[in-house]
């Protein structure tokens, strides 16, 4: 028999959710002409412009009526960063189309970390060297920079929610035991999840790991949207095995490629590395790699409103740096829709 008082008080109690969700909707457009992918905009203060005087929007990679924004990274052949490029070093375009740069700084903010520290079985020989690598990144934190810290086996669970005392997350991270199987994209997903309570404009998660996933709920393809649309960037110290392709199942012998295809495209970085002993190190470069970023400004031809996704290219426009430098840039974005 159906209960028709406990049916009409779940449709009343999902009416309110969705007029609750309607009106959170509509109070974030009316607060900002930018659409969804609007985020909370930093004081002048927090800017260092090296060019001109110029009013400083959001970091990350995002489009307003008039404005997209590409974080970018140079570094060369060896991985030291680059940060006497001018403008004209620089050719931007979108969807295949070049584009004048009208906005152009380069500046080290406040950035809201989220550590993704994997704990499953096949992490049980490397938590030490993890625990120190994370130290030594979190040694190049501000004073203005938050963490927070989700742990993953089989299941991904936020250990710490956001703090400034990464000496919290540090002592967790020490305590840590490696046991079960690796959901390591419900990991992300969740960790992007988190970054919605971020107070900083720049975003970044930071995944310690070896990555083979062999648990996950969540498919790749829901990864990437998820990740194009919330402007987290994310860096990962890859830990691989020696004889990474003998001891481990397919999920985990495709770890590297996964890693590396999810840092490429939101503009981070992916650090493989065998040698346990150089994992610390790694720790210092993503640190570093967060702090050396240009960010580069153009106006898409008719104010870009239609909802789709648009794909950003850049290059160095001189044959010499297009040689010696690399460029990480994150790839693409969604317009808003009016």
């Amino acid at each position: 028999m159906y209960n028709l008082p406990m049916i009409l008080g779940r449709y009343r109690a999902a009416m309110i959710a969705s007029v609750m969700q309607f009106c959170t909707a509509v109070f974030a457009f009316q607060s900002s002409p930018e659409g969804p992918l609007q985020i909370a905009p930093r004081t002048v203060n927090d800017i260092k412009r090296p060019s001109a005087p110029v009013s400083a929007p959001d970091c990350m990679l995002r489009v307003d009526s008039s404005l997209v924004l590409v974080p970018v990274r140079v570094t060369t052949q060896s991985g030291s960063s680059v940060t006497n490029l001018r403008k004209d070093d620089f050719i931007l375009t979108d969807d295949g189309a070049e584009q004048s740069i009208t906005y152009f700084v380069r500046e080290d903010v406040p950035v809201s970390v989220g550590v993704l520290l994997d704990v499953s079985n096949s992490m049980k020989n490397k938590m030490r060297k993890s625990s120190e690598a994370a130290t030594e990144f979190f040694r190049y934190a501000s004073p203005d920079d938050e963490f927070f810290l989700v742990e993953f086996n089989g299941r991904a669970k936020l250990q710490v929610p956001f703090t400034g005392e990464w000496q919290r997350i540090a002592g967790e991270i020490s305590r840590a035991k490696a046991s079960g199987l690796t959901a390591l994209l419900d990991a992300i997903h969740l960790g992007i999840a988190q970054m919605k309570h971020a107070r900083n404009s720049r975003k970044a998660l930071v995944v310690l790991s070896d990555g083979g996933d062999n648990f996950s709920r969540r498919s790749l393809r829901e990864l990437t949207n998820s990740l194009i649309e919330s402007e987290v960037q994310v860096y990962s110290m890859e830990v691989i095995d020696a004889d990474y392709g003998v001891k481990h199942s397919r999920e985990e012998r495709e770890g590297p490629r996964l890693l590396g295809q999810v840092a490429t495209e939101t503009g981070g970085l992916n650090f493989p590395l065998i040698q346990l002993d150089g994992l610390p190190q790694i720790g210092v470069e993503i640190a570093r790699a967060l702090r050396d970023q240009y960010i580069l400004g153009f106006t898409p031809p008719g104010g870009e409103t239609d909802g789709k996704y648009h794909r950003i290219g850049l290059k160095l426009t001189s044959p010499d740096a297009q040689a010696e430098y690399r460029a990480y840039y994150r790839r693409g974005y969604y317009s808003p829709i009016q």
